[in-house]
């Protein structure tokens, strides 16, 4: 077994822990802070879902000052151009061109989008967790209970709009379809892990995280206690990975690499919040705007998708080059 050097394995325990802490602590936090239903949250609890959503979206704009990500989006203009662009203009065509009433219809699928790309990043960490501490892949049946849970979590969420703000009950008989297929999910994730044998302590912990992410959801009734700790625990994660690439050394890395991802993210996501809040305008330029924003987020998943899919050859040779502690060569 190789083992990689002190300066390394320190880089590893941060990211494995500093990914366990933050979620934890997002969750804790979120439910500490959050209002009662129908009451407007505190000013640190918005600062924390500033950080953790408009953000980490616009945190992946700093991927494009990398000269290999840009010859690799030369490469598949369709994925890191074509798609997002199309994404942002044609959502901000619809939301303007529709009534609020009828564009809520459409939140639903951005909702469900949304909250599946949650659980493919809790996914992945689970993976790169297995990966970093040699723990073996993920099982089959370890991926599909992680998958499952997240698809039951979106449907819970679907089924209890009050906690999205759409006011809607026509898909409430699916929440105990989503409880049971939760409850299925963790089942199988525990057996699996129980079939491997055992396995490192954080490597069990990441991988529980992964599997009872939406917990929340169906736990509680308040808005921001049951929704707001999932989007900032996954932003923060999002945020400390992408960190920890542009702190890696080399030209335009270390300091000055983390500082540009942290302006870029900072400027990005002043704009993304402004037109986060447009979605009620009477103005069809500001609900544009507020199509943008959807369009924005939804190209951040598709971009994304690409560049940690470690199937593919590329990403894959991009974090191993960044993120050795995490992947073999």
């Amino acid at each position: 077994m190789d083992t990689p050097g002190p300066r390394l394995r320190r880089l590893r325990g941060t990211w494995l822990y500093g990914t366990l802490l933050l979620s934890l602590g997002a969750f804790g936090v979120v439910i500490l802070l959050a209002p009662a239903a129908g009451t407007d949250p505190g000013r640190v609890l918005v600062g924390l879902l500033f950080l953790g959503s408009s953000m980490h979206v616009a945190a992946t704009g700093w991927f494009y000052t990398l000269p290999e990500i840009r010859s690799h989006a030369r490469a598949r203009l369709g994925r890191y151009a074509t798609v997002p662009l199309a994404l942002v203009a044609g959502t901000a065509a619809v939301a303007a061109a529709l009534p609020e009433s009828a564009f809520r219809w459409a939140l639903y699928a951005f909702f469900a989008w949304q909250f599946f790309h949650f659980q493919k990043q809790n996914l992945g960490m689970a993976a790169l967790a297995a990966s970093a501490l040699r723990a073996g892949s993920l099982s089959r049946a370890e991926r599909a209970a992680v998958v499952g849970t997240g698809v039951a979590g979106t449907g819970a969420l679907l089924a209890r709009p009050d906690l999205l703000g759409l006011h809607d009950a026509r898909l409430a008989w699916v929440f105990p379809i989503a409880c049971a297929a939760f409850l299925a999910g963790i089942g199988l994730g525990l057996h699996g892990l129980y079939r491997r044998g055992s396995r490192p302590p954080a490597f069990v912990a990441m991988y529980l995280g992964s599997l009872l992410f939406f917990t929340p959801v169906f736990l509680l009734d308040a808005p921001y206690a049951a929704v707001a700790g999932l989007i900032l625990a996954h932003g923060l994660q999002y945020l400390l990975i992408v960190g920890m690439v542009a702190v890696t050394p080399r030209p335009g890395g270390g300091p000055l690499g983390v500082a540009t991802m942290f302006a870029i993210a900072l400027a990005g996501g002043f704009l993304l919040n402004l037109a986060s809040h447009l979605h009620g305008s009477p103005h069809a330029w500001e609900r544009a705007l507020y199509g943008a924003f959807l369009g924005v987020t939804m190209a951040h998943f598709v971009i994304d998708a690409g560049l940690w899919r470690l199937r593919e050859e590329f990403p894959r040779r991009f974090l191993t080059a960044h993120l050795p502690y995490l992947l073999k060569p």
